[in-house]
């Protein structure tokens, strides 16, 4: 068997087995509805990057000067091959003029369509990284997408942390939470800080739906699932979008509540689960796949870190061709 087919044969494997684990993951998480704590109410500021419709955050304890960064964007040029440290550099601008010690740098899920700043977060503040714990799962099928050596490591190494379903940790005088929310990724997780809830691409803005969830390891049964969970916080909760495509050409936004997502979600209001993954798997038929995607995760499941240059000195992206079955074309 040649080496080509050694890898299409891994990652078929690796893609059969992707619902069994996550419906096995999910049906070891708690049934009840989460409860979190409104005493202590974050400070969140949203970045939005224009160029993939990316919304980057900055939450923070003002009384404590404590904050956490989530899913911050390394700015890429696909035309020209370059990379920069420009949305990254707003946001470490930031907290230096509100004088706030960054405690974590966190990341909801390997990214598809942007890069992440991630590790270089951690070289300029020498704050922890973390991901969720099954993050190994999208690494395991990542390695196989992209046939990657034996030498690349599978067991999320790359971050400080990994985050299980309902672990809890501290940002200053705030309590946060884990929710393990897959469906868009095999490793999607939401954070709970105080009345925050930052949902990645679970719950986009109520007129603007949900995430897709054809991605290798996506699953719309699993992100309905999810769905259900995150509405199952109490209705003031606030929640943070990880994305905002603009329908009609508005405004960018980022922030709705569990009770405008229940009423206003137009792929969520009056629908069950059938319905609901009957609607979501017709519409990611009609999607052409993220421009970065292949680009983007062979750098995120790295942690953020760019291939090492080779001999002369230069990094290079290794694209697997026809690797994706049946996509839409642009």
């Amino acid at each position: 068997m040649s080496a080509n087919a050694i890898a299409e044969h891994h990652l078929t494997q690796a893609v059969a087995r992707a619902p069994d684990v996550v419906a096995h993951a999910l049906s070891q998480t708690p049934k009840r509805p989460e409860v979190i704590s409104f005493s202590n109410r974050p400070e969140v500021r949203g970045f939005f990057d224009e160029r993939t419709c990316s919304v980057q955050y900055v939450v923070s304890d003002p009384a404590a000067h404590r904050c956490a960064i989530i899913d911050p964007v390394l700015d890429f040029d696909e035309r020209s091959g370059s990379t920069a440290t420009r949305s990254a550099d707003a946001i470490l601008d930031y907290v230096r003029k509100r004088d706030l010690s960054v405690d974590w740098i966190l990341e909801t899920h390997p990214h598809a369509d942007h890069f992440s700043a991630a590790g270089y977060l951690k070289d300029v503040t020498g704050a922890p990284t973390a991901i969720g714990e099954r993050v190994v799962d999208v690494q395991r099928l990542c390695k196989a997408l992209y046939n990657l050596s034996n030498s690349f490591p599978t067991d999320g190494s790359q971050w400080d942390h990994l985050f299980a379903d309902g672990e809890s940790f501290q940002l200053g005088g705030l309590q946060g939470s884990i929710i393990f929310s897959p469906g868009h990724t095999l490793a999607s997780i939401t954070y709970v800080i105080g009345d925050a809830a930052f949902v990645h691409d679970t719950l986009f803005m109520p007129d603007d739906g949900t995430a897709r969830a054809d991605f290798p390891g996506g699953n719309a049964h699993h992100l309905w699932q999810s769905i259900q969970r995150i509405l199952a916080l109490p209705d003031e909760t606030r929640l943070f979008t990880g994305h905002d495509y603009q329908p009609g050409g508005r405004l960018p936004a980022w922030e709705s509540t569990v009770a405008q997502q229940k009423a206003e979600n137009v792929h969520v209001k009056g629908q069950d689960e059938a319905s609901f993954v009957k609607l979501r798997m017709d519409r990611d038929r009609t999607l052409p796949m993220p421009k970065l995607m292949l680009s983007a995760l062979q750098v995120n499941i790295a942690g953020g870190r760019l291939p090492a240059p080779e001999k002369n000195g230069r990094r290079y992206l290794k694209i697997p061709l026809d690797v994706l079955d049946n996509p839409a074309w642009d």
